[in-house]
């Protein structure tokens, strides 16, 4: 990864509902090709500043620039511009039922693109190869497993050929074995095309194996507690409560 090159700033963003504040005053930098990691307990925000980063919700004050632009005020073909470099998996896959893995995939080059439908088909076809299910292109999300719907939804994320993908709960909900295989390939893509991931998880054992950096939210303070390498912040972050985070599996085992 560049550590010169941030490609999504965030400056003292406050975020949530109504009158409800989740959190306030963050600030931090995502670097290209880095594989970053927002975590924390339930109810701290993670989905919350998820949608903030991806445009799906205003936050009450601060900006979130992707590759120099404020997404906050961006409108209009520079809000487009802005959408067509960041891709989306969402927690449940978020796959339209009534359509084949290939019709999902396309679906982003549909709105942002003006390509004859057999190209569309191809990018299709080379984003379903990338996740293992080019034998699947027309396969109904009815008819494959759960994991095989996050590695479709892997693949729409990759349409445009994204500065940035973001994951929302890649892992969640999989056996050990199907969640590591969606872990090498985070791990593969990003290594193969320098794309930076944007993670939402409570899953140790990803974060463990595909972080590159993690920030840790904390909802009784409202902001960002914690921010370096999972393996530090296990070991060594001064804040008892992150290292109690990141050692709450052997916690658990002796409860």
């Amino acid at each position: 990864m560049d550590r010169k090159s941030a490609v999504i700033q965030v400056q003292k963003l406050a975020g949530g509902y109504a009158d409800k504040v989740i959190f306030e005053k963050i600030s931090f930098s995502i670097y290209k090709g880095e594989v970053f990691v927002i975590l924390g307990v339930s109810g701290c925000g993670k989905s919350t500043l998820l949608k903030h980063l991806i445009g799906l919700k205003k936050p009450l004050s601060g900006s979130v620039l992707i590759d120099g632009v404020d997404m906050v005020t961006a409108y209009g073909a520079d809000r487009l511009k802005l959408l067509r470099k960041i891709g989306v998996m969402y927690q449940s896959g978020a796959l339209f039922g009534s359509m084949t893995l290939c019709e999902n995939v396309r679906l982003p080059m549909e709105e942002f693109t003006d390509l004859p439908s057999y190209a569309m088909d191809l990018i299709a076809y080379t984003k379903l190869k990338l996740v293992g299910l080019e034998s699947y292109l027309h396969f109904m999300p009815s008819e494959i497993s759960g994991g095989m719907k996050k590695r479709a939804a892997i693949a729409r994320a990759l349409a445009l050929d994204p500065l940035i993908i973001f994951l929302d709960e890649p892992t969640a909900g999989l056996d050990p074995v199907t969640a590591s295989e969606i872990d090498t390939l985070i791990l593969r893509l990003s290594k193969s095309f320098g794309i930076t991931f944007v993670i939402v998880t409570h899953e140790l054992e990803s974060i463990f194996t595909v972080a590159d950096r993690a920030i840790m939210l904390d909802a009784k303070t409202k902001t960002v507690i914690a921010d370096g390498n999972p393996k530090y912040l296990r070991d060594s972050h001064e804040n008892q409560d992150v290292r109690n985070f990141f050692n709450r599996r052997s916690q658990e085992k002796t409860n």
